[in-house]
C-alpha cells in the first residue's frame, strides 16, 4: 500500500512517500501564491524520484495551513495530530516534540503510543517563527543558512528583549549602529526565540526525550539555545522539515 502525505505550509510545502511502513522518499519546495501548483509540483517532483505514478497511490492525507486546498486528499488532517505521528514513526521513544514552523510554533507533549497527550500552540505572531528569523537575516544581510553556526562564533549574545517582531527588528538595527558583531546579534536573536519558545514549552510541561521539528529545527543556533533554556537535550531528525508530511503518510494508512 503507497500513502502519501502533504504538508502546505506557510512558506514550504511538503510531500513524503510511504510504502507498508517504510518511508520511500520525500520532498519539498516553496508554496508561493498557489497551494494548488504547490503541492501538484512537489508530489511530482517527489513521484518522479522515487519512478511511481500518482495512479500508484492509494491513500492521500493533507495538512499544514494549506491543507483544505488539496482536492486530491481523502482526509485533512491537523499539523499537530501528522507532527505527532511523524515523531513517532521516526523515533518511537521521543515524548515531546517542539515544532517551529514559518509562522507558528508548537509545543506537542505525547503519550507513549506516540497521540497526543496535550499541546499549546502560538500563531498569532510571528515573532518565534521562521519568518521572524527571515527578517533579522534580512536586517543583518546574511543568509539565513549560516545562522546557526555564525551564532556559535558569539563571546556576548546581545539583548532582544522585544517580543513582537517589528520592535525587536528595531532593536537588531540598533545593535548593528552601536558596532555589535553579527554573531553575537544573532545569538542574542536566537536566545530570544529560545525564551519565547521554552515558556510556552514548560507551560504544556514537555518532557525528555524532545525532538524539534519544523524548518528551524536546521538552525543549530536556535536548538542550542532552546537546549540551554530547557536544561534538556534536543534531537533533530534529517526529516525535521518534513515530519508533517511523513506524519500525513503514516496517518493515510490507516485510512
Amino acid at each position: 500500500m503507497y500513502t502519501l502525505g502533504i504538508d502546505i505550509g506557510s512558506i514550504t510545502t511538503k510531500a513524503a512517500v510511504i510504502k507498508d511502513g517504510k518511508l520511500l522518499g520525500s520532498h519539498l519546495g516553496f508554496t508561493g501564491y498557489n497551494v494548488e501548483k504547490a503541492w501538484r509540483h512537489v508530489t511530482g517532483e517527489l513521484l518522479a524520484e522515487i519512478g511511481l505514478e500518482m495512479s500508484a497511490i492509494d491513500k492521500i492525507v493533507s495538512t499544514g495551513y494549506g491543507r483544505n486546498g488539496v482536492d486530491a486528499a481523502h482526509k485533512a488532517i491537523t499539523e499537530i495530530t501528522c507532527h505527532a505521528a511523524g515523531a513517532h514513526f521516526s523515533a518511537p521513544h521521543i515524548r515531546s516534540i517542539i515544532d517551529i514552523g514559518g509562522q507558528d510554533s508548537k509545543s506537542i507533549v505525547l503519550d507513549d503510543n506516540g497521540k497526543v497527550k496535550d499541546f499549546v500552540m502560538n500563531d498569532k505572531c510571528a515573532a518565534g517563527t521562521g519568518r521572524f528569523l527571515e527578517v533579522m537575516a534580512r536586517a543583518l544581510q546574511v543568509d539565513l543558512e549560516e545562522f546557526g553556526e555564525i551564532s556559535l562564533q558569539a563571546d556576548n549574545p546581545g539583548k532582544i528583549s522585544s517580543l513582537c517582531t517589528v520592535f525587536a527588528e528595531s532593536e537588531v538595527i540598533s545593535l548593528i549602529s552601536k558596532g555589535e558583531s553579527r554573531e553575537n546579534i544573532i545569538a542574542g536573536i536566537h536566545e530570544s526565540i529560545a525564551t519565547r519558545v521554552s515558556a510556552m514549552a514548560n507551560r504544556v510541561g514537555v518532557r525528555p526525550p524532545l525532538m524539534m521539528t519544523g524548518g528551524v529545527a536546521k538552525n543549530i543556533g536556535v536548538v542550542k539555545a532552546m537546549e540551554k533554556k530547557l536544561g534538556m537535550d534536543i534531537e533533530v531528525s534529517q526529516s525535521a522539515q518534513v515530519m508533517g508530511a511523513i506524519g500525513a503518510a503514516v496517518l493515510a494508512g490507516n485510512l
